[in-house]
């Protein structure tokens, strides 16, 4: 055998997204390009904006000589600066250069950040629907992942992550806006996250990081706030990319920011810049951390998304489909009108639209539609939509 048994088990089990964008990929050699409706992946369609494109345009243009040799493994000084400085203005906090690691995107920044911090057994705590590669990245450094509930509008349960707490844990990572939900965690929430964990950590005598993987936060909506969870937690660590915020998922962009009111952070980054190079990461790309430099506060149009997500929202909702409305991200997360959302999903491609069942995010009974596709891909799903909603009695 190849491949170990475990691996072979977890490609069987696992990547629900890949799988249905791969589905995807074969109707449309088969019925036609613009024929399929494919809701499935979170891969921007949109370009990145104008001011990207010129800071690619004159560091290519006019190179540094060395621009594309190796740098620290935490990454330019200057950019690692000017993340800081964003940061400091942002949260209030006095972040410095020494807080920041830049890393191969947020996948990259979520490996390193648990490498550095988790032993063999530790336990790290997730709340359901989750992004599921963080089982995954997890099981890399032979943690164990702990699933905790959210109530019926996803947003987390308290009472359970309580009890989940314990000696053994080392981590309670989270996501918001929140991927597959669309759910923004209201300041409140943080907080009694912040507060649970520290609790334990006086109870337990131990060290437990709040891991907050904010990839969408600029993609808010509404005028809902998106909080910072700096001041949630002393040992709070954020890990985020430019890959939303920029359309630019495939250039591997990202960063690791350490709480500067963490007595350990020193020894923590450290940890961190020696984990980005033993892990095969080396540094994150030379290009892409000096483009980013000086582009902190560009993002692209998030009403865009916003017009995308009300069609949506609006459209399904008449047909009769539940949802919990998103405030950020570009997914929503509506209830399969049948127990069994792969026989649903199933249904859905009868009418060639795709969309990834909620099992695939540990959440059976719902589904995932990424909004962040072309206009007609929305509107040539809606009749699929609207078929399958009568055949199941929603209208």
């Amino acid at each position: 055998m190849a491949i170990p048994a475990k691996l072979r088990q977890q490609m069987a089990e696992g990547g629900w997204i890949r799988k249905m964008f791969e589905q995807g990929i074969a109707m449309k050699q088969q019925y036609g390009e613009r024929n399929v409706f494919d809701l499935t992946l979170g891969n921007p369609v949109m370009e990145p904006p104008q001011a990207f494109r010129d800071e690619l345009c004159r560091w290519a243009g006019e190179p540094v000589a060395g621009m594309h040799r190796y740098m620290p493994n935490a990454g330019y000084p200057d950019t690692r600066a000017a993340v800081a400085r964003h940061l400091s203005s942002a949260t209030g906090l006095p972040f410095t250069a020494s807080e920041i690691v830049m890393t191969c995107g947020a996948a990259g920044g979520l490996n390193v950040t648990l490498k550095a911090i988790v032993a063999a057994d530790d336990e790290v705590i997730i709340f359901s629907p989750y992004f599921v590669e963080y089982i995954y990245y997890i099981d890399n450094v032979q943690g164990k992942t702990i699933i905790v509930p959210t109530d019926d509008r996803f947003v987390p349960d308290l009472k359970a992550l309580e009890k989940s707490i314990n000696t053994k844990t080392r981590a309670v990572l989270i996501n918001s806006p929140n991927n597959p939900t669309g759910v923004v965690y209201g300041r409140d929430t943080l907080k009694a996250i912040g507060h649970l964990i520290q609790k334990k950590e006086r109870e337990y005598g131990t060290e437990i990081f709040l891991i907050s993987d904010d990839i969408y936060r600029r993609l808010v909506y509404d005028g809902v706030d998106c909080p910072q969870v700096f001041d949630c937690h002393p040992r709070t660590i954020v890990v985020t990319s430019y890959s939303k915020d920029l359309a630019v998922p495939g250039e591997r962009i990202g960063y690791i920011a350490v709480n500067p009111q963490y007595d350990g952070r020193g020894e923590l980054v450290n940890a961190m810049v020696f984990c980005n190079r033993t892990l095969g990461f080396v540094n994150a790309p030379a290009l892409m951390q000096n483009v980013v430099r000086s582009l902190q506060d560009a993002c692209v149009d998030i009403d865009a998304y916003r017009r995308k997500r009300d069609v949506l929202y609006d459209s399904l909702s008449q047909m009769g489909y539940s949802i919990v409305k998103p405030t950020g991200a570009f997914y929503m997360f509506p209830k399969s009108p049948i127990d069994d959302d792969m026989a649903f999903v199933n249904e859905l491609q009868e009418h060639r639209v795709l969309v990834v069942p909620g099992k695939g995010f540990g959440a059976p009974g719902y589904f995932r539609i990424s909004y962040c596709v072309d206009d007609w891909v929305i509107e040539g799903s809606m009749k699929g939509f609207e078929s399958v909603a009568k055949k199941f009695g929603l209208c």
